[in-house]
């Protein structure tokens, strides 16, 4: 018999700044999540069109971007740049460095809604060549197992449907849930797979506690899968129940740099500042995007787009370590 997951504690999310004037709901990185192997922040957030996340260095992670509503614009210092629509993801692994920058463009002047994730990178890979994967909307298979549950697989496999392979380095298993009042769902997840699960709209009950918008519950390890019912008074919900393979390895994080320890921090900020080991080309670098994202420089990073999916598709990812 396949038993379920408890709940090992669950927060609300609450909003803050963050950024250049963009708004994030924070739930892992926080004094009462500082982490949760290999996961090491998740933001939801809300982010104006003249706000955004300007150039900005990251080193021994790899992020996870979610667009839920909008558009955004990313470029970094390895030349790699482009745009991300609304339901795309993109994948990006800092390994030894990168410096990019994400904005967002809008024509009508409405915020861009979106999730952030920071992985971390098994001790290994944290020296390898920074990369990017986009996953466009299209891409992503979508499991209807009835007609009140609805699942897009972004990564892992749920209810016989399987993912594109190969996203990310670090084993991470990622669901976009949508199930209607009344609608149960059941989500296998690996034994050795810490897991969480994110409310960006609606409520569950889960275990018979019921979890409100903007909740996040983190599960212990101590079942197979995760199940829950949207209660017949609540409203359709959305959510994320996302999942990555523990790391047995120490977490020491100072602003965008993760390590093993502080020797390895110390030595992140003086190669940022230096320019050396992964930073060479931050010197002197700034993005084209930093300044804001018009409607012309958005169509010629779109128009690139393609040719930029096909590169990154024909790379192998054995080359790249």
């Amino acid at each position: 018999m396949v038993a379920l997951r408890t709940i090992l504690k669950s927060l609300y999310a609450l909003e803050q700044s963050e950024g250049v004037g963009a708004r994030v709901r924070r739930s892992i990185g926080t004094m009462q999540m500082r982490n949760f192997t290999p996961f090491l922040m998740l933001d939801h957030f809300n982010v104006p069109p003249e706000a955004g996340f300007p150039d900005h260095p990251h080193r021994g992670q790899e992020t996870i971007t979610l667009v839920i509503k909008g558009k955004l614009a990313h470029e970094d210092f390895t030349g790699s740049k482009g745009t991300l629509d609304e339901g795309d993801l993109q994948f990006m692994t800092a390994g030894k460095g990168v410096v990019h920058s994400e904005m967002p463009f809008s024509e009508d002047g409405s915020s861009i809604e979106g999730m952030q994730l920071w992985v971390d990178l098994p001790e290994e890979l944290k020296d390898c060549a920074p990369r990017y994967r986009d996953l466009r909307a299209q891409e992503i298979p979508i499991a209807k197992p009835n007609d009140k549950v609805e699942v897009k697989v972004i990564s892992g496999e749920s209810y016989g449907i399987g993912s594109v392979k190969d996203l990310a380095y670090t084993p991470v298993v990622y669901y976009e849930y949508t199930v209607q009042p009344g609608g149960t769902f059941y989500q296998e997840l690996p034994t050795d797979f810490n897991s969480f699960l994110y409310i960006l709209n609606g409520s569950l009950n889960i275990n018979g506690k019921e979890l409100p918008e903007h909740y996040c519950a983190f599960f212990n390890r101590d079942g197979d899968a995760i199940e829950g019912t949207v209660p017949e008074n609540s409203k359709e919900t959305k959510f994320v129940i996302i999942g990555g393979q523990v790391l047995n390895q120490p977490i020491v994080q100072h602003g965008p740099f993760v390590a093993t320890s502080k020797e390895k921090i110390y030595k992140a900020f003086m190669d940022y500042q230096y320019g050396a080991n992964g930073f060479e080309r931050a010197k002197g670098w700034r993005s084209e995007i930093a300044d804001g994202v018009t409607p012309e420089l958005y169509r010629s990073l779109s128009h690139r787009q393609e040719e930029l999916a096909k590169a990154q598709k024909a790379q192998p990812v054995k080359d790249e370590l």
